[in-house]
């Protein structure tokens, strides 16, 4: 058995298809959905995934703000750049690029964001919001890579619902949002949590249907631990330097011969990544859209 590939790129190319004509609907009402980023700094990491979030959102019509501040600057400069875009009427969602400088409070400045305007929908409120509500339509903006993890399974014909899903992980950015969107009840599915503290997390992976890796570690999951047929999302990144070219090199939490054992596959890199820009992208073009709406 060779695992179906769950190709990121072209499902994160279907969904900015769809956007380009949302915000060419938009336009025509006199909206551009305006997305900003927030640069403190010159990581060259950072400013790389930054411009290529820009470029897309510029091919597809948006309205591109890129902020930058050096990396001396002030918390209070932070905060003032902050407060700034919050009150941008041109700016309908934006992120500040992590990780900030040391002398930064991280967690001052996310919280300070507006969260009708938090692009990467982990704005504390917003995830509250999730928190509390499993039934109904959900009108705030919603975690970009474990929104974009479902998006890429239902763009592959594969239906949640029911299905037992196992998060590898207990991160902000993935895990723990990602048991909060697969329980919701237009979701369905049924979740384990396992993190690195899980003594043995092998035998809840071996009754997975479904395994999302996240916890970043390399090769955490290898093909004895996966139930034959199941799809299994490689989401984790672990950076190490090649001692032969210096180089730095990307591995993902999945192990390669997974892909022998596996029904469906997300690659790392060329999986979830895109996705995650094209959510984020998703979460700004709603903005404009409820505001939109809102100004009748």
């Amino acid at each position: 058995m060779t695992a179906q590939t769950l190709d990121g790129k072209t499902a994160a190319a279907e969904i900015r298809s769809e956007l380009t004509e949302r915000v060419a609907a938009l336009k025509a009402q006199g909206i551009t959905p305006g997305i900003a980023t927030v640069l403190v700094g010159a990581d060259p990491a950072s400013q790389l995934y930054v411009g290529m979030k820009h470029r897309q959102s510029e091919a597809i019509g948006m309205n591109s703000i890129q902020r930058e501040l050096p990396a001396d600057a002030t918390q209070e400069e932070v905060e003032a750049l902050i407060d700034e875009l919050n009150a941008d009427p041109d700016c309908h969602g934006y992120i500040v690029q992590l990780p900030l400088p040391k002398h930064i409070d991280t967690d001052r400045i996310l919280e300070r964001i507006d969260p009708a305007k938090d692009a990467d929908g982990l704005h504390p409120t917003n995830l509250g919001r999730l928190v509390l509500n499993v039934n109904a339509p959900i009108h705030t903006p919603l975690p970009c890579t474990p929104r974009g993890v479902i998006e890429l399974l239902l763009r592959n014909d594969y239906d949640l619902k029911g299905k037992h899903v196992v998060v590898v992980g207990r991160g902000v950015t993935i895990g723990r949002p990602m048991g909060l969107l697969l329980t919701r009840r237009d979701i369905n599915a049924t979740v384990t949590q396992v993190h690195t503290g899980t003594p043995d997390m092998a035998p809840y992976l071996r009754m997975a249907d479904v395994i999302v890796a996240g916890a970043g570690v390399k090769h955490l999951v290898r093909a004895e631990d996966v139930k034959p047929g199941a799809a299994v999302l490689d989401v984790g990144v672990t950076r190490e330097d090649d001692p032969e070219t210096g180089k730095s090199k990307v591995f993902g939490d999945v192990h390669p011969d997974v892909a022998e054992v596996a029904g469906y596959l997300s690659p790392n890199p060329g999986g979830v990544g895109p996705m995650t820009v094209a959510l984020l992208m998703t979460n700004v073009v709603e903005a404009a859209e409820r505001a939109a709406a809102a100004a009748g």
